[in-house]
């Protein structure tokens, strides 16, 4: 990061930094913002119809090996040159997420129009052309850098992707999607070495993701798919909790491996595939059984709603993981609370 002005110093040693135009009188926020992203993004050259009236926020995350930026800010137009890379060239590839209005991206001879939903990848090696579209409207994206030198992929192989929408309906697509989206909807909600744990897994998301769209997922470190088949896994247990058949052998099939790879896949982590299946519809019952919305849902409704077919197993499971009965935990949160 480039040296700070005194209102933006205090916020560097917090898990994630804030940057606001709001901290700069109104005449200023459109070159103060310029700066910003020429400083901590790229040399780029930027114009607006609203730099009288500009607004821009940046919320960046400092990630292992990598950073998430969190953007909304006026409508612009950026223009990366030959003259400015060869100025300064930071060597980074940056994934983004669009959440609003259409982009349209011009790089490597491809141009493509992005909408809400949409992924696309950018180099600072090579020319570039963004302009946000929609005038009148704020700008959201998220930004995900990804240096060209730690990139596990053959040589410039992911080249063949600058200024092409990627596809995102796939697993590890969706995944991304929600990890990128996250740091949108609570960005100081982290602490530090969770961040640091994001990090990991966040990178081996994207690499993974851009790998299969060049047919280089072979070439990835076993480790890293390993991590990123443990959290499509995961991610498919959060939305099957529900399933009473869900199980292990009915997770191997689902991404193609054998229950014995399943479970050697999970060995070393804290928990098996079916206690991990347990503890995650245990804790959602729970959260039915204390909120107040449901109170008039029975105890072996919400049960079966999670999973559980029999309600004295439920109940023998609840008490082992709480040390109470579901009855007398969900009374106490309803009626406990009167007496006092």
């Amino acid at each position: 990061m480039s040296e700070l002005a005194p209102e933006e110093a205090s916020l560097v040693q917090k898990p994630v930094m804030t940057l606001s135009t709001d901290i700069v009188p109104a005449r200023d926020r459109f070159e103060w913002w310029a700066h910003r992203m020429r400083q901590d993004v790229m040399p780029t050259a930027m114009a607006s119809d609203y730099a009288d009236c500009f607004r821009g926020r940046a919320d960046v995350s400092d990630l292992s090996g990598t950073a998430v930026v969190a953007l909304t800010f006026s409508p612009l137009a950026a223009r990366r040159s030959p003259a400015l890379i060869r100025h300064h060239d930071p060597e980074n590839y940056y994934l983004f997420a669009v959440h609003g209005s259409p982009i349209r991206l011009e790089q490597s001879g491809n141009v493509t129009c992005l909408t809400a939903g949409d992924m696309a990848l950018f180099d600072t090696s090579h020319p570039l052309a963004a302009d946000f579209l929609d005038h009148g409207r704020q700008k959201r994206l998220t930004l995900m850098r990804l240096p060209r030198a730690s990139l596990p992929l053959p040589g410039g192989t992911a080249d063949c992707l600058l200024g092409n929408t990627l596809l995102t309906r796939t697993p590890t697509g969706a995944l991304l999607g929600q990890f990128l989206s996250g740091f949108r909807e609570k960005p100081a909600a982290y602490g530090s070495a969770e961040l640091h744990g994001l990090g990991r897994i966040g990178f081996e998301l994207a690499v993974t993701f851009l790998a299969s769209h060049i047919d280089a997922e072979h070439t990835l470190p076993v480790e890293t798919r390993e991590h990123v088949l443990r959290a499509r896994v995961g991610a498919f247990i959060e939305h099957n909790l529900g399933d009473h058949d869900l199980r292990p052998a009915t997770i191997a099939s689902y991404h193609h491996i054998s229950v014995r790879t399943l479970h050697q896949l999970f060995q070393g982590q804290p928990q098996k595939v079916s206690a991990m299946i347990r503890r995650r519809r245990l804790e959602r019952c729970k959260a039915d059984l204390l909120d107040p919305r449901l109170r008039h849902h029975t105890i072996g409704d919400i049960s079966a709603c999670w999973g559980f077919r029999h309600p004295a197993d439920f109940s023998r499971a609840f008490r082992a993981a709480y040390g109470a009965p579901p009855r007398d935990l969900r009374h106490q949160e309803f009626h406990g609370h009167r007496r006092t």
